[in-house]
């Protein structure tokens, strides 16, 4: 019969300690003199012992692992948000189960009570929904922190990390204004109750970037709603309501989209009515994803800083795990606006110059305060 796993009274014979000094020396827990340390965990590797988790976990109380709930996975942003958090939390020595939510409320409960089975130690995500948050407080009053990414939540005390995105998208309509455009569209995932019949259902990152847009051309003395379209939830939904805004008797003439996905659905708008970018419509949009400068012509984009997002996310969470109380902190980073060659002068304005449409803030535009 084939002698199982290695166990810790296995590693102590081998070692020549007793039992009681192989499990301090290996839990990492407890005195243990360097010198037997390092024959313990020589004996342990000679061996191939492997720790046991559940037993570990009932020792230290903890399961060294980490739930992350992300609200789209297909969504490049979403994508490099896992692997920023799966990076940071496996330097601390954690590993990272991940759900998918599609942002759907009840997806996200569901998960977060299977991730509260499993018992991890934290949980990070991107709330679908930034008021229907019982499932998170639940999760808080079992003793699990909770951290919320990209997306602030309301109701309960949650740490959150995201970028200041009024700023951001007001910075966008700036450049369109400066650029001489007028006519300037805004296309909207998720809706707030009582914009629109259908999801009625807030998330703060969208509600901040709508503010954002309507506050700049307020300022500028032009409609703040004409040229929003909301629900568009991918680019299906973006491809049709940029084709309602261009059959408009006054279409926009540039448009600002919330994430690369949508986006997309307006290059296939413009493609299908045959406009060219920027000559008859110009765009930025929210996410340097990796195809925005392979193509024709290059998008200017809004770029988060997801790896330093997921990593601030990790060590919040993480000391939110070893200090229980005291008030939730909310940072938000800066984001930046990376000027390629996607915006221009409505059609029938003659050019102009970089320097004269963003005046000593060419290429690389920080937006907000750290």
């Amino acid at each position: 019969m084939a002698k199982g796993p290695a166990t810790i009274p296995d590693v102590a014979k081998a070692a020549g300690v007793s039992t009681a000094t192989a499990a301090r020396a290996l839990g990492g827990y407890g005195h243990v003199s360097e010198r037997f340390r390092e024959r313990v965990l020589a004996a342990a590797e000679e061996l191939g012992y492997r720790p046991n988790a559940l037993a570990r976990s009932m020792i230290t109380g903890r399961t060294q692992s980490l739930g992350l709930v992300v609200a789209d996975i297909e969504n490049p942003f979403f994508a490099a948000v896992t692997r920023a958090v799966g990076d940071a939390a496996r330097v601390h020595g954690y590993e990272v189960l991940l759900a998918n939510s599609d942002e759907d409320v009840a997806t996200e409960r569901s998960s977060v009570r299977l991730f509260l089975d499993k018992r991890v130690d934290g949980i990070i995500v991107a709330p679908a929904s930034s008021t229907d948050v019982e499932h998170l407080r639940e999760a808080q009053a079992a003793g699990v922190a909770v951290v919320a990414i990209d997306r602030r939540v309301t109701g309960i005390a949650a740490d959150s990390v995201t970028v200041h995105n009024r700023a951001a998208a007001a910075a966008a309509v700036m450049h369109f204004l400066a650029a001489g455009h007028t006519r300037i569209g805004y296309l909207r995932g998720t809706v707030s109750p009582g914009e629109h019949d259908g999801l009625g259902r807030r998330i703060s990152t969208g509600d901040e970037r709508l503010l954002g847009y309507r506050e700049s051309l307020r300022s500028a003395g032009l409609d703040p709603d004409r040229y929003v379209r909301v629900g568009c939830l991918g680019r299906k939904e973006a491809l049709h309501a940029m084709l309602d805004l261009l059959g408009q008797p006054d279409p926009p003439t540039a448009v600002l989209t919330p994430d690369s996905i949508l986006a997309l659905g307006v290059l296939l708008a413009a493609r299908e009515r045959g406009l060219a970018i920027p000559d008859d419509l110009s765009v930025i949009s929210f996410d340097d994803t990796d195809w925005a400068d392979v193509v024709t012509p290059p998008l200017s984009v809004i770029s988060q800083p997801v790896h330093a997002m997921g990593a601030r996310a990790v060590e919040l969470l993480l000391d939110r795990i070893d200090r229980a109380h005291g008030r939730a902190r909310h940072v938000r980073l800066r984001a930046r606006m990376v000027e390629r060659a996607s915006v221009g002068p409505p059609p029938g304005v003659s050019s102009r110059s970089s320097s004269e449409i963003h005046p000593d803030q060419q290429g690389l535009v920080i937006v907000g305060n750290q």
